[in-house]
C-alpha cells in the first residue's frame, strides 16, 4: 500500500525537477538581452514607472527611445540634466521644448461618412475591425469606438458622444503616442504642438469616390498646394500632406480647401 503511494510521488517529483531544469535552460537560451543603450537609459530615467509616457514602465520607454520609437519629451518627469545624458547615449540632440501632440486624421464622423452596417453592441475599434474591416465604408475612416481613449494615460483623448468624433484635449496631451500605437486604422499621428494646420483625412481614393462616401474627404484637387506660398503642401496619391518644417500656419490652404478637409486648430496655451 505504502509503495503504491510513494512510487507515484517520486515519479512526479522527478518529472517536476526535470521540467524545472529544462525550463531554466530554455529561459537562459532564449532570453532577450537588453542592449547597452537601453540599460544606460534606464539608469538615467526617473524610474517612477508612472506610465505617463504611454509605456507600461521606464524599461519599456527606454527600449522605445533606443529604437527611435519615442521622444524623451514624452516623459513629464524628465529633467534637463537627464535629457542631456540621454542625448549623449543616443548621439542625438533632443530639446526640452520639443513637444508633440496627437491629432486624428479623420473628420468623417456621424452623418458625414457612410457606414456598412449598424455597429450596435461594438465598443472597441479593434473588435469592429474583425467585422468586414470595420463599420465605415471608407477604409481610412475613424471608427469612433474609443480604443485610443481607453489606452491614454493622461485622459487626453475622448469620443464626443454628440458627434462620435475623437477629440484630443491638447492641454492634457503630452504626445506619448499611446493612442497612435493603439489605433487599428493608423490615423492618429503626432505633430509639433506649434503646428496648427492639419489635413484631417487619410483617404487615397480618387476625388469623386472619396467625396461620395465622405463629405469632408480630401479629394486631391491641389488647390491647397497652389495657395501655399511656402511650398509646405504636396498632393500625392490623391491626398494632401503638410511639411511642418515649412508650414507657417498662415491658413491659406484652409481657406481654399473645398471640402474643409484641411483645418486650422486654435492655439492652446501650454
Amino acid at each position: 500500500m505504502l509503495q503504491s503511494i510513494v512510487v507515484p510521488i517520486v515519479w512526479l517529483g522527478g518529472l517536476g525537477l526535470l521540467f524545472g531544469v529544462v525550463l531554466g535552460l530554455a529561459a537562459k537560451k532564449f532570453a532577450v538581452e537588453e542592449s547597452e543603450n537601453v540599460l544606460k537609459i534606464k539608469e538615467v530615467l526617473p524610474g517612477a514607472n508612472c506610465g505617463g509616457c504611454g509605456f507600461p514602465g521606464c524599461g519599456n520607454f527606454a527600449e522605445a527611445l533606443s529604437n527611435g520609437e519615442a521622444l524623451p519629451g514624452s516623459c513629464t518627469a524628465i529633467s534637463p540634466m537627464q535629457l542631456a545624458q540621454i542625448n549623449d547615449i543616443l548621439g542625438a540632440d533632443f530639446l526640452m521644448d520639443e513637444k508633440l501632440r496627437a491629432v486624428v486624421l479623420c473628420g468623417g464622423c456621424g452623418e458625414k461618412s457612410l457606414q456598412k452596417f449598424n455597429p450596435y453592441g461594438i465598443f472597441d475599434c479593434r473588435e469592429a475591425m474583425l467585422i468586414m474591416g470595420g463599420n465605415k465604408v471608407c477604409e481610412y475612416g475613424c471608427l469612433g469606438f474609443g480604443t485610443c481613449e481607453k489606452v491614454c494615460p493622461n485622459d487626453a483623448i475622448h469620443v464626443d458622444a454628440s458627434t462620435s468624433r475623437v477629440v484630443v484635449d491638447e492641454e492634457k496631451c503630452n504626445g506619448c503616442g499611446a493612442c497612435e500605437r493603439a489605433c487599428p486604422k493608423r490615423i492618429i499621428v503626432r505633430i509639433p504642438v506649434t503646428s496648427r494646420v492639419v489635413v484631417s483625412c487619410k483617404s487615397n481614393r480618387k476625388g469623386a469616390q472619396a467625396k461620395k462616401i465622405c463629405s469632408v474627404a480630401c479629394i486631391g484637387c491641389g488647390l491647397c498646394k497652389k495657395a501655399c506660398e511656402y511650398g509646405a503642401i504636396e498632393v500625392e496619391n490623391n491626398l494632401a500632406s503638410i511639411d511642418y518644417e515649412k508650414c507657417v500656419n498662415c491658413g491659406k490652404c484652409v481657406e481654399k480647401c473645398p471640402t474643409k478637409a484641411i483645418q486650422q486648430h486654435e492655439v492652446k496655451s501650454r
